[in-house]
């Protein structure tokens, strides 16, 4: 591990490296000097609105470098970074700002009218616009003052999908980020030797841990940052081949796109040596052309959570091959120094081959869920983390998904959890009972499917269902079909019986789950 502290690493490649560019964006390069400087106006400015040690500072927007500043500043000052996933709701994001009780917000001005409709339910001390943002640092004097960092300091609160439909903030420590950035070099694997000349493409959304995570790891090994604002597919086909990227994360989804985008298919990818995918299932079709596709990249599969801090378990490029191997229908190994094992409902451990709930522990594991002990409590067992994944694993150690556990669906790497879209299927005059699932989906690995029952004596169509789910949840978790039934499978408790409900569309399927 190279730092001890999250607050070391600008301050560090700035004082060795301090022409080196840090940032690029929208065609402008930033060095790490320049980078630097900006984290200690950002902490001043910070300061100067009355943010110290333990409040929670908000970003609402797409990928920005300004989000990296303002990090960087929360590090130093001991204060929380909490994004927001902004395709959210005006509801969803009031929430969220409401439990985190976010003391700044700031945020890309395209999203004004979702903030003005969240603050005016949950309001914040201060909102900041991305465009302002120059202005405010200026505004202030830097401070080049640090709280004391310890390892149990909470650094993120990253958002997760709610199972009751709230989401959960999992409070992410400095111990647990420093310890999932180190872990690679562990392998001892060329892949996972960062160093200052690697090209980091960032456009995995920032508000998740695999935007935030990825970002994390540029920062430790001092690498430029190609920073875009969407993984939009032919901005990163561009930018991969302008900027010489050596290092790009991508959901299965995304890799898909790029094998069927025009340019995707001529583009030069020799400069990319290291392709970390995961986040959500990837057909092995997918995976084989995109091994051919990038030629002299060595592909890692990841698993883990935002409770995890990101990846846990890594399918090595040892397992990969573009004929297909058996190992990349599976997760992969845990990382050195982390746990993982296969637990029944009585959390004992179950024999290999047998399947189960995954559980793992390591420093990775969050310190817990926000203002939620509930919650924690249960996800959190002795130091073990139940992830709600069914899995197996082999003699060998390597992990296996078979199912979920909780029922949650991943469309194109978001969770989704059908408790929160039933919630609103339920609100519709017409619904008498709903259930949620999730269908296999050429694009985004899992597409949303409601199953409804209808009051007697009332009709509705399947786009008057969809519309009513329009502006009360983010469009991601909006249903795409909807199917009408006289009745739901139930069990003699009365639980509906999701697996009967999923059997008929993933009959003939193999789900491949990262």
């Amino acid at each position: 591990m190279r730092f001890q502290r999250l607050s070391d690493m600008t301050a560090h490649w700035a004082a060795t490296t301090p022409e080196r560019t840090a940032i690029v964006f929208e065609d402008e390069a930033e060095t790490w000097a320049d980078f630097h400087a900006r984290v200690l106006a950002c902490a001043g400015a910070l300061r100067a609105s009355g943010v110290g040690p333990g409040d929670r500072v908000g970003y609402l927007g797409l990928n920005h470098p300004a989000y990296l500043v303002l990090m960087c500043a929360c590090f130093r000052l001991g204060a929380v970074v909490t994004p927001v996933n902004w395709r959210l709701v005006a509801a969803e994001v009031a929430h969220v700002l409401k439990d985190a009780g976010v003391k700044l917000l700031l945020a890309d001005r395209a999203f004004a009218p979702v903030i003005e409709g969240a603050t005016a339910e949950a309001p914040v001390g201060r909102v900041v616009w991305t465009d302002e943002f120059h202005a405010w640092l200026a505004g202030s004097e830097p401070t080049a003052e640090r709280f004391a960092e310890r390892p149990d300091t909470i650094a993120l609160q990253l958002y997760t999908s709610g199972t009751t439909g709230f989401p959960k903030g999992a409070l992410l420590t400095q111990a647990n980020i420093l310890g999932t950035i180190g872990k690679g070099a562990l392998t001892g694997e060329a892949w996972s030797r960062w160093d200052d000349t690697d090209v980091a493409l960032v456009a995995m959304p920032l508000f998740h841990i695999g935007g935030t995570g990825w970002a994390l790891h540029a920062l430790e090994a001092g690498a430029t940052m190609v920073v875009l604002p969407r993984p939009d597919v032919r901005a990163m086909v561009d930018a991969i081949e302008r900027h010489r990227v050596t290092r790009m994360f991508a959901v299965p989804a995304v890799l898909n796109m790029i094998l069927n985008d025009e340019r995707g298919r001529v583009a030069d990818f020799g400069s990319v040596r290291a392709l970390l995918y995961g986040a959500s299932p990837i057909p092995l079709e997918v995976l084989k052309g995109a091994i051919a596709r990038f030629p002299n990249a060595q592909f890692v599969q990841c698993y883990g959570a935002t409770e995890t801090c990101g990846t846990v378990v890594y399918l090595p490029p040892a397992d990969h091959s573009v004929e297909g191997t058996p190992r990349m229908k599976g997760c992969g190994k845990p990382f050195p120094g982390n746990e993982v094992r296969i637990v029944g409902p009585d959390l004992q451990e179950l024999p290999r081959g047998q399947v189960g709930e995954i559980a793992v522990r390591s420093v990775s594991v969050m310190a817990g869920y926000h203002n939620n002990p509930e919650a924690t409590a249960k996800a959190i067992r002795d130091g073990w983390y139940l992830t709600g994944d069914a899995g197996w694993m082999d003699e060998d150690g390597y992990l296996y998904i078979h199912d979920r556990v909780k029922d949650m669906i991943v469309s194109g790497g978001e969770n989704i959890y059908p408790a929160e879209v039933e919630n609103v299927l339920h609100t519709h005059p017409a619904v008498k009972d709903a259930a949620v699932i999730g269908v296999p989906d050429a694009r985004w690995g899992e597409a949303v499917k409601a199953i409804l029952v209808l009051k007697e004596g009332m009709r509705a169509t399947e786009a008057e269902i969809i519309a009513h789910c329009r502006g009360r949840i983010a469009g991601y978790k909006i249903p795409k079909s909807v199917d009408f039934v006289a009745e739901l499978p139930r069990n003699p408790s009365g639980k509906i019986l999701k697996k009967e409900l999923r059997k008929p569309y993933w009959e003939g399927q193999d789900r491949f789950v990262a």
